[in-house]
């Protein structure tokens, strides 16, 4: 089994930044080392399906949504297990539950979500 954490979160003013990391644990990401997941960020906000935020695979090739291209920023460790997302100009529509997500083959671990919260 794996398990990832999520750290971070909060309440932010629109126009703000967020930086958000998750740290990943357990057997699976030991004996399969981290480095071969493609990590990534989802969230999902109050009555909407969970959507894609940012992924990066094992060879380092990123992938954004939109709605958040040049403003938020993935990267990733591993050396420490760790993937994280920059969130900078946050938006109030960028409130939501930001969940971390890992996948190799058809192994998918999900972590348990973090609020981020742009209000004024």
């Amino acid at each position: 089994q794996g398990q990832l954490v999520e750290s971070g979160g909060g309440l932010v003013q629109p126009g703000g930044s967020l930086r958000l990391s998750c740290a990943a644990s357990g057997a699976a990401f030991s004996i399969l080392s981290f480095s071969i997941y493609t990590m990534g960020w989802y969230r999902q906000a109050p009555g909407k399906q969970r959507e894609l935020v940012a992924t990066i695979t094992d060879s380092g090739t990123i992938n954004y949504s939109d709605s958040v291209k040049a403003r938020f920023t993935i990267s990733r460790d591993d050396d420490k297990k760790m993937v994280t997302l920059q969130m900078n100009n946050l938006k109030p529509e960028d409130t939501a539950v930001y969940y971390c997500y890992a996948n190799w083959a058809r192994a998918e671990y999900w972590g348990q979500g973090i609020q981020v919260t742009v209000s004024s």
